[in-house]
């Protein structure tokens, strides 16, 4: 009966933790598939075979089933209290999304890994990359970045970690070919001002988006099509944002 219950415990905190998405996070690693160079796009075939970016791009939350994955877990998020910098309050013990980020990075370019092998860190850093550019995946620590926010989504009670996760995506009745294709239209002077591989900057830019996440909500917390209306801009910049710095980083890192 424990080994039952902690099996559940177990799954509760792992959903809990999940980034954007299915279809957000395909989203991030189509846009980023359009943006290779063709020799990022012919090494990359090499390490991950007949898989695309997008399709891996769920691969680190599919493994949260495995219990020998667990550790990683702390490695989706980080926390940044309103008021505090990265600097001052410093990496947690068990890691988090900005050292892994950098950690894997480095391995890909030296091609030295600590988990796995390169298809591994590979996936993980694509899925990773996705994770940070979600708002609520730079958390205040207040809140379990919005998991513990109930409200009403349509309807439905919901939290508002899920909500930015995955309800506003999926509720545009989009497959996620069709969503990377409907936004992937960045200018010029987007693809230089978002041109950045500083980790840490990208933090940043999540922990100031997420102030709209809440500020925007009605007082009775029954979101429906005004919060959409209010939000999905900020949505949509962050997916793109993500697939194409994602796409940056492999280019230099393969291309």
């Amino acid at each position: 009966m424990k080994k039952i219950s902690f099996l559940i415990l177990a799954l509760i905190v792992s959903l809990k933790s999940f980034g954007w998405g299915a279809t957000g996070h395909r989203i991030v690693g189509l846009i980023a598939e359009y943006h290779l160079s063709n020799k990022a796009k012919k090494n990359i075939e090499k390490v991950l075979g007949f898989e695309t970016l997008a399709e891996v791009s769920n691969y680190m939350d599919f493994i949260k089933s495995d219990g020998t994955y667990r550790h990683m877990s702390p490695w989706h998020y980080a926390t940044i209290p309103d008021g505090n910098t990265y600097a001052e309050i410093g990496t947690p013990d068990e890691g988090d999304v900005i050292v892994t980020i950098q950690r894997l990075m480095n391995e890909l370019g030296t091609k030295n890994f600590t988990d796995g092998d390169e298809a591994f860190a590979l996936k993980c850093l694509v899925h990773l990359i996705g994770d940070i550019h979600q708002p609520l995946h730079v958390g205040s620590g207040e809140d379990k970045g919005g998991n513990d926010e109930k409200l009403d989504y349509f309807w439905q009670s919901s939290n508002l970690h899920r909500v930015w996760d995955s309800e506003m995506i999926d509720g545009q009745k989009y497959s996620y070919t069709e969503y990377a294709n409907l936004i992937n239209h960045p200018t010029d002077n987007q693809l230089a001002a978002w041109s950045s591989l500083d980790v840490l900057e990208w933090a940043k830019e999540s922990k100031e988006a997420r102030k709209q996440c809440y500020v925007t909500m009605p007082e009775d917390k029954k979101l429906g099509y005004r919060y959409n209306y209010d939000n999905i801009d900020l949505l949509n910049q962050r997916l793109l944002q993500a697939g194409i710095r994602l796409a940056n980083v492999l280019n230099k890192i393969y291309g």
